[in-house]
C-alpha cells in the first residue's frame, strides 16, 4: 500500500557488481540472475514495433536496446489534463488488438485521514483511475475514474482468452476501517470498465481486511485471484465468469508474508509467483506486528527482506521448491533493514525474465530455464 505516513522510506538501492548497495544496506543476489541495465520501475510492454514501453513519472519512455537506453519523456497528455499523478502501484497491458492499457492510483487526490482512536480513517481517498492508448503509449485517451475510495494498490492486470481485460484494485471500508478487493473488466478493449462484487473477510486496521491481489487465468476458462492477508497466507478467489463475480474465496495453502505477491504466466504455460514468505528462508518464526486492530486485528508476518519465487507445471495444484532470488544481508537486529517486495515481472522475450520491485529498487533479469530443475 502506499501509505507514506505509515511505511518507512526506503532509501534508493543501487545495483553494484551483483549486489544491491545503499549506503550500509546490501542485498545478496542468487547466481541464477543478473542486473538488469536499468533502473526503470515497470511494469513493462512491447509495443508495436517490438520496443519496450515504460510509465516513470507522468511520461511513458521507449527502449530499443533491452533497456540499456530510454527515449525522452512522453508526457501522459490525457492524466496531466486532468490533474493526475500517476502512482508507483499499477497495472499496464498490451492487448491482443494492440492497445496500451494503464491502472493507477492518482495521487494528487490522495488524502489518508487514519485516527487511532477510531481505528478508521473517514473520507479517505486515494481513487483508481485507467486510461488507454491507440498509438503506443504516444497519447492517451478514456482517461476515466473508477472510484473515489481510498485504494491501497492496483496491481495486476490480464487478457483473457475470450478478449475480456481484467485488473485488480481495492476499496477501504469502514467503521471499522479495513481493505477490499475487487475486480473491473472491460469487453471493448478499455473503453468502458464493470466492477465486480467486493471481496470484504472484515477485520480492522489501517493494514487490515484483504488486499493487493494478483490474478491469472485457468485453462478451464476460470479466474484464479491470490490476494494479500493477515493470516500467513495468500487467500484465493475464484471466478467463473470472466471476473464479473468471485463466488469462492478460501485459503491457498500458500504461506506469505503480509505483502502483495505477483502470479503470472509465462508464454512456456508455467506459471510463476513471486512474493515475499512469511519467515526466512529455513526458520520458522519472525516478529510479528498487528494484533492491536491498528496494523490489523490480527498479529502478523511483515518479513520482506527475501524475495522468492517458484514454478508451476499444473496451474498451481503443486509448486516448486521456493527460491530467493534477493536476500537483504544485514542482520536481522540492524534497525536498517530494507524490504524487497511489491514485484513486477516482465518477459522480455520468451523465457527472458525481467524482475523488479517498488520496495528495495530489485532490478534483475534471469532466464526461466535456470529454474527449471
Amino acid at each position: 500500500m502506499n501509505i507514506s505516513a505509515l511505511l518507512p522510506c526506503i532509501p534508493l538501492l543501487l545495483i553494484v557488481a551483483g549486489a544491491i548497495r545503499a549506503q550500509e544496506a546490501e542485498v545478496w543476489l542468487d547466481s541464477r540472475v543478473s542486473p538488469l541495465p536499468t533502473e526503470m520501475l515497470g511494469p513493462f510492454v512491447h509495443v508495436s514495433d517490438g520496443q519496450v514501453l515504460a510509465i516513470s513519472g507522468n511520461a511513458t519512455f521507449l527502449s530499443e536496446d533491452g533497456g540499456h537506453s530510454w527515449s525522452e519523456p512522453r508526457p501522459l497528455d490525457g492524466a496531466t489534463e486532468k490533474n493526475i499523478k500517476v502512482s508507483n502501484e499499477r497495472a499496464m497491458i498490451r492487448t491482443a488488438d494492440g492497445t496500451i492499457i494503464a491502472a493507477f492510483m492518482n495521487l494528487n487526490e490522495r488524502n489518508w485521514t487514519w485516527s487511532d482512536a477510531i481505528h478508521d480513517a473517514p473520507h479517505a481517498s486515494l481513487p483508481t483511475w485507467v486510461m488507454r492508448s491507440e498509438d503506443d503509449g504516444e497519447t492517451w485517451g478514456h482517461v476515466t475514474k473508477l472510484h473515489d475510495e481510498w485504494s491501497g494498490a492496483v496491481r495486476d492486470m490480464i487478457q483473457t482468452k475470450e478478449g475480456r481485460i481484467i485488473f485488480t484494485a481495492m476499496k477501504m471500508q469502514h467503521d471499522p476501517g479495513r481493505h477490499a478487493v475487487l475486480t473491473y473488466s472491460s469487453t471493448d478493449d478499455g473503453k468502458t470498465w464493470k466492477a465486480s462484487n467486493l471481496i470484504d473477510l472484515g477485520g480492522q486496521g489501517h493494514h487490515g481486511g484483504v488486499t493487493e491481489p494478483t490474478l491469472t487465468e485457468l485453462p478451464d476458462g476460470r479466474l484464479w485471484m491470490l490476494i494479500r492477508t493477515n493470516w500467513g497466507e495468500f487467500w484465493s478467489a475464484y471466478s467463473h465468469d470472466g471476473g464479473r463475480f468471485w463466488r469462492v474465496i478460501q485459503p491457498s495453502g500458500i504461506a506469505a508474508s503480509s505483502s502483495p505477491g505477483l502470479l503470472q504466466r509465462l508464454q512456456s504455460g508455467r506459471l510463476l509467483l513471486v512474493w515475499n514468505r512469511p519467515f526466512p528462508e529455513g526458520q520458522s518464526e519472525w516478529e510479528m506486528s498487528g494484533g492491536d486492530g491498528l496494523w490489523s486485528d490480527t498479529p502478523v508476518s511483515n518479513y520482506r527482506e527475501e524475495l522468492s519465487l517458484a514454478l508451476s507445471d499444473d496451474d498451481g495444484t503443486t509448486w516448486s521448491e521456493p527460491i530467493v532470488v534477493a536476500r537483504c544481508t544485514l542482520p536481522a537486529a540492524s534497525k536498517k533493514r530494507r524490504w524487497l517486495a511489491y514485484p513486477y515481472l516482465f518477459e522480455y522475450q520468451p523465457g527472458e525474465l525481467w524482475l523488479t520491485t517498488m520496495q528495495g529498487n530489485v532490478r534483475v533479469r534471469l532466464n526461466e530455464k535456470d529454474l527449471v530443475r
